[in-house]
């Protein structure tokens, strides 16, 4: 905790009214703050709450006044650093954090971070699980759940924070500190808002910024990228691997996690226990074995943790079968190396792929797609880049709604296949969330069952 951080009778911009931005104008506010939120929305449900607390709410078009009069700014993950009133208030002087930021310097427990461009969420959530059945206190949050905002009064010195963080939290980090920090893969994402690949991965990166000797730096020892990012940590280096073979580290051999150190090998967890699907999801419960058992959690709470634990709502999830079809909802995998691993991890997929750009190559999903595809539903505004991108691999045809992508796809596949929702793109064109497009697939194939025979 940063003891001399403090905010009484400052005044506080708040950017930005979704969950992080709301936590975080509460907090200040019972850290005796003067708090303006701003939105560019013209409506917010929670505007009557906020004012009851004493915030005052300023929506619709920015105001620059209000965020050059400021003594501290706090974004939302959402809000681009390079909209232009922040952009002058930065030129200004004004100091300008994230709300991770914000909450991490008043956290009196210990933090694990983890971040990564896909399995974020799994595995933070495994960790969680592992380290509850190790008897510890344990709070999990950030970019999954609860905001950090909102953990903050809840903070005590024996609390482990499990954080999942995002390029967007991390970008506007200064002096958070994880005593674990953990990356879990890297490959393009988010190019719709970073200004490229390097921008991205820079982002990334500060979750090692603050890191020292006492300090643990766990990667994925078959990223290259990732690699590449913790070399520059201070931290003690732990990596982990599904396949490569590593002289230390946390591996997979045998049917067993196991982990190696100078002193030998110690089996943590039997791959038996682990109830979720596809290689890029062992990777998950690989790191979070790894990061679990650095925070002290015995292989027998490594098992317990994930003991009836088959997966997220939206991540490789199974939805029915129809006609001897399997359905799967995987809405989580925004980017195209989340879209690849889902198709690579079954056969005879008929993939359902599109939404808004976001950055990547669909031409990476040919491989995938040429092993293992049977046929490709593009939705979307970029159906036609995907229908160009994966031409003459498999047979493409385009669906201008989830329920004519469902039936499409569901046409096309065969008995012992599968209708895989993996859309590459964020949902933002058609749905308000990954959460919404997933719920609509989920409907469409219960409408599905309900006519079959």
């Amino acid at each position: 905790m940063t003891e001399a951080f403090r905010v009484d009778g400052r005044r506080v911009l708040v950017v930005g009214a979704a969950r992080s931005g709301l936590a975080a104008a509460a907090l200040l506010v019972r850290r005796g703050a003067r708090v303006t939120l701003a939105d560019s929305r013209t409506a917010i449900a929670e505007d009557a709450a906020l004012r009851a607390l004493g915030i005052t709410v300023e929506l619709g078009p920015h105001r620059l006044d209000t965020f050059l009069g400021a003594e501290l700014i706090v974004t939302s993950p959402g809000v681009p650093l390079e909209i232009e009133p922040i952009a002058r208030a930065r030129q200004a002087g004004v100091p300008v954090v994230g709300e991770l930021e914000l909450a991490s310097r008043w956290l009196r427990g210990r933090v694990v971070a983890i971040t990564g461009t896909k399995g974020k969420s799994t595995t933070t959530t495994l960790v969680g699980r592992m380290l509850e059945a190790s008897g510890r206190r344990v709070l999990v949050g950030g970019n999954i759940g609860v905001p950090l905002s909102a953990q903050v009064d809840a903070s005590t010195s024996d609390t482990l924070h499990i954080v999942e963080a995002s390029s967007f939290q991390l970008e506007t980090t200064e002096t958070f500190h994880p005593w674990i920090a953990a990356l879990l893969n890297l490959s393009p994402d988010h190019l719709d808002r970073h200004p490229s690949e390097a921008a991205y991965a820079q982002a990334k990166a500060r979750v090692f910024a603050n890191q020292g000797p006492d300090d643990w730096t766990v990667v994925n020892a078959e990223s290259a990228g990732a690699l590449a990012l913790a070399a520059g940590s201070r931290g003690r280096l732990v990596r982990y691997a599904v396949e490569a073979p590593l002289e230390t580290g946390v591996y997979v051999e045998g049917g067993v996690i196991w982990q190696r150190t100078s002193e030998g090998a110690v089996p943590l967890v039997p791959l038996s226990a682990v109830q979720v699907s596809g290689r890029h999801m062992l990777g998950n419960v690989v790191a979070a074995s790894a990061i679990s058992h650095l925070a002290g959690a015995a292989p027998a709470d490594l098992a317990a943790g994930l003991a009836g634990f088959t997966g997220l709502e939206h991540v490789m999830e199974p939805v029915a079968t129809v006609g001897g079809v399997r359905f799967v909802n995987d809405s989580k995998a925004t980017n195209v190396d989340a879209a690849a691993r889902s198709i690579e991890s079954f056969d005879g997929v008929v993939a359902i792929v599109g939404g808004r750009y976001k950055g990547g190559r669909f031409e990476d999903l040919r491989g995938p797609l040429a092993a293992h595809g049977r046929a490709v539903i593009a939705i979307g505004e970029s159906a036609s880049q995907v229908a160009a991108a994966v031409d003459g691999i498999v047979p493409v045809e385009t669906a201008g709604s989830m329920g004519e992508a469902v039936r499409r796809a569901a046409a096309l596949a065969a008995p012992g296949g599968v209708v895989l929702l993996a859309p590459a793109c964020s949902s933002f064109d058609m749905f308000e969330s990954y959460d919404a497009r997933g719920r609509a697939f989920k409907e469409e194939v219960a409408r599905l069952r309900e006519r079959s025979p």
